[in-house]
């Protein structure tokens, strides 16, 4: 087993950086949600113009989904990847169980967040600055860690080769993302009418 294998520094310093982006993300979006909470005419620091915002996100019925606002979920959630990849660089290692459940982690935030990027394109007709960190920090988190528990053969010994092969690949499967949002947002929404206006 290599050294990359037993310790991904390179992964582990990922997690990190995109817990704490993605908590802060959290967090401003939640010091946004008291603010409105205080003044419901409140202009907020993220609502630019009226396609970029963040209160049509936060006081819809999708920016509260179950029962409390999203932001919650972030500020508790991203702490674990800031654990995990504190834990690796501490020389963790983990069993293939652990590495599962944190994927399943990872594919509940990334289905939640493509609902929440429809949602916020089509329904609301609107981009939330904070949330487009979330989505920005979500997207290569869920690619880097779905490659990294295959090549730690949690799918199978198989899968070990073609995980380690696809991780080099992530800033690819990332951009190819984040240019179908681009397009999906440009498509609904005309950005770039309104941005060069």
């Amino acid at each position: 087993m290599t050294e990359q294998r037993t310790r991904p520094t390179v992964f582990a310093i990922w997690l990190i950086i995109a817990g704490v982006i993605g908590w802060w993300a959290a967090f401003q979006l939640t010091l946004e949600r008291f603010h409105l909470l205080q003044n419901p005419d409140a202009i907020l620091n993220c609502d630019i113009s009226p396609l970029v915002q963040c209160k049509a996100n936060l006081e819809s019925a999708q920016g509260a989904v179950f029962g409390f606002p999203n932001p919650i979920l972030g500020l508790t959630m991203w702490v674990a990847p800031i654990v995990v990849g504190v834990a690796i660089l501490a020389g963790a290692r983990f069993a293939k169980w652990f590495w599962f459940l944190f994927w399943c982690g990872f594919v509940f935030a990334m289905g939640f967040v493509i609902w929440l990027m429809t949602q916020s394109i089509y329904e609301l007709g609107t981009l939330c600055p904070w949330c487009m960190v979330t989505w920005a920090v979500v997207i290569p988190s869920f690619w880097a860690v779905t490659f990294h528990v295959m090549r730690q053969g949690v799918f199978g010994d198989g899968a070990r080769e073609l995980g380690e092969k696809l991780m080099g690949w992530t800033p690819l499967f990332t951009v190819v993302s984040y240019v179908a949002v681009a397009v999906m947002a440009q498509l609904r929404l005309d950005l770039l009418s309104v941005l060069f206006i």
